[in-house]
């Protein structure tokens, strides 16, 4: 119960200083681009599942052309995100309108990353007990992006990877592992060049998407076979 009002009033005081701090001047620049770089809304709103499996809405910038996919299929090379969209995402700055997520309560500043329903269905035929990881509220970042493992899935493996990580912060997850957490995910967003870090790594660059070597994933995938 302490862990737990600790973790909400930080998210609370964080959130409330970025978005009077950062997001008050960099949101209208950040609209004024988007509605230049193309027609549609300024925000993209998607349901994601929340802690204990329910839905709740996730704000973000929009990045995508207006489609009707949006909610179904990742994106994957197709061509629907836009010229601004692709520097969105790759500095990151489309999932700044999360902290209104974290200051309405719905997410927090770190946990497991929501995925989308249709996911969520999708990762259940690889992944046992993918429910375990909606004991606790999703976050902006989590223990698995803070080690590289962010972007879209690439693989099996790289999926198993972010359950197993995910798992391990539900059961160990405290407010000194989120600070950490917290300056391992801010040293992902400085820039740098691939083969400044190991694939993997805490300091894995934030546009790669990391699959570790097979060697020190065997014990996560004997992990998983184990569960099931």
């Amino acid at each position: 119960m302490v862990m737990a009002i600790a973790k909400r009033a930080f998210d609370l005081f964080v959130s409330t200083l970025v978005i009077l701090g950062v997001l008050s001047w960099l949101l209208p620049v950040l609209a004024w681009l988007i509605r230049r770089d193309s027609p549609g809304p300024v925000f993209f709103v998607q349901k994601r599942v929340g802690k204990g499996g329910k839905l709740f809405s996730c704000f973000k910038l929009r990045s995508m052309v207006v489609n009707s996919n949006a909610d179904q299929h990742p994106v994957a090379g197709d061509g629907r995100i836009t010229p601004l969209g692709s520097w969105l995402r790759l500095s990151h700055l489309d999932e700044l309108p999360q902290f209104f997520n974290v200051f309405l309560g719905s997410m927090s500043l770190v946990g497991p990353r929501p995925y989308m329903p249709t996911d969520c269905l999708r990762f259940a035929q690889w992944v046992p007990d993918t429910g375990r990881r909606e004991k606790v509220k999703p976050g902006i970042t989590g223990l698995a992006q803070s080690r590289g493992l962010h972007g879209n899935v690439c693989d099996r493996n790289t999926l198993l990877q972010r359950y197993y990580w995910d798992d391990f912060y539900v059961q160990h997850g405290n407010l000194l592992m989120d600070l950490g957490i917290l300056w391992s995910t801010f040293l992902n967003l400085l820039p740098r060049r691939r083969y400044d870090s190991d694939p993997g790594s805490a300091s894995a660059p934030s546009d790669h998407i990391s699959v570790l070597h097979l060697e020190k994933r065997k014990a996560q995938m004997r992990y998983f076979r184990d569960r099931k």
